[in-house]
């Protein structure tokens, strides 16, 4: 009984032990990374920079430029297999963390898209002064909401290589109308039900519209799905936001990725927009069916365990891997 116990015992032990190496193996990437931090006028920015781990010379630089909501600088180490992708091709990755978040300065609900435009280009000049990066290998990559803060700053900063923009957003408003039709189909709602929300929603619209103050807007608010006080500052700065003609001050290439499985962005009229605003030289497209939003295979974002048991033992299986590798090769050629 006892020789018995014990070789369970050790089996059990050594099987703990294997998926211990197992996670850290799959959780440990070939780059270096490093905390940042860079005083502005407006206040200290921190982050992140991944460098190639075995570089010679110079190296290009991708910086990001986050979407919506309370992100770190690592996206909770989401953007780490696209760095290190990066790493490979010869680019470092340059992150910052949102106001408010892991102890950065402010709060980024105070954040209009010019002050985020104006964040990433204190950046980049911080980046231009460390002798290891190429300044003239400077590229963006953004993702949804980013969509409205790229063309802010290509338009001040003319040395910008590249831009990626994933999944970006156009107009605020009719972005956020085909978000919550599509949102409420996939959960089995009624057309009924459908166009009362979106009368709701056009209601609200009206009082951003008034400039109406939070009190105003909780005389009317659905108490299932309440706007707190900071996030209707935030929406009241950005609900105008529309990149439609500021796509124009695009000078240097652009690739823009596409989700095939998108239910935030309309990704049809974003492309339409994208082809007639930039010069079709400068402009590429990428279809990646099977993504979603998030540029995840939608099969594994449809589960919430197998999102977990991916990120801990396959955290570069979270991404869809055409994706991953479409974006390396890009830069890559630049």
């Amino acid at each position: 009984m006892k020789k018995t116990f014990k070789l369970t015992f050790g089996i059990a032990a050594a099987l703990a032990v294997a998926l211990i190496l197992i996670v850290l193996y799959q959780n440990s990437y070939k780059m270096t990374e490093e905390k940042i931090q860079i005083a502005t006028p407006k206040g200290l920015l921190t982050g992140t920079l991944a460098l190639p781990k075995n570089y010679s010379g110079k190296v290009g630089l991708v910086v990001f430029v986050h979407g919506d909501g309370p992100i770190n600088d690592t996206y909770d180490d989401g953007y780490k297999p696209l760095w290190e992708k990066f790493a490979s091709k010869g680019y470092a990755s340059l992150s910052l963390n949102k106001p408010g978040i892991n102890s950065a300065p402010g709060n980024w609900l105070d954040q209009s898209m010019e002050d985020r435009a104006q964040e990433i280009r204190y950046a980049i000049d911080w980046a231009r002064s460390l002798p290891i990066i190429d300044k003239q290998k400077i590229g963006l990559w953004g993702a949804s909401q980013a969509g409205w803060v790229i063309p802010k700053i290509v338009k001040e900063e003319h040395d910008i290589a590249f831009s990626i923009l994933v999944s970006p957003a156009v107009n605020w408003i009719s972005q956020g109308q085909f978000n919550t039709r599509k949102e409420m189909e996939q959960e089995g709602a009624t057309p009924q039900e459908i166009q009362k929300t979106l009368n709701y929603d056009q209601e609200v619209l009206q009082l951003l519209k008034k400039h109406a103050s939070y009190e105003e807007y909780l005389g009317i608010a659905d108490p299932d799905d309440m706007i707190s006080k900071e996030r209707w500052s935030f929406i009241g700065k950005n609900f105008l936001s529309d990149s439609t003609e500021e796509l124009s001050h695009f000078h240097s290439p652009v690739l823009l990725v596409l989700a095939g499985k998108d239910i935030n962005v309309d990704v049809k009229g974003t492309e339409r927009v994208y082809r007639q605003k930039i010069p079709p030289e400068l402009l590429s497209v990428i279809h990646l069916p099977e993504a979603d939003h998030s540029m995840m295979d939608e099969k594994i974002a449809r589960s919430k365990s197998l999102t977990f048991l991916t990120a801990v033992f396959a955290p570069r299986k979270l991404v869809n891997g055409e994706y991953l590798k479409s974006l390396s090769d890009y830069v890559s050629h630049r």
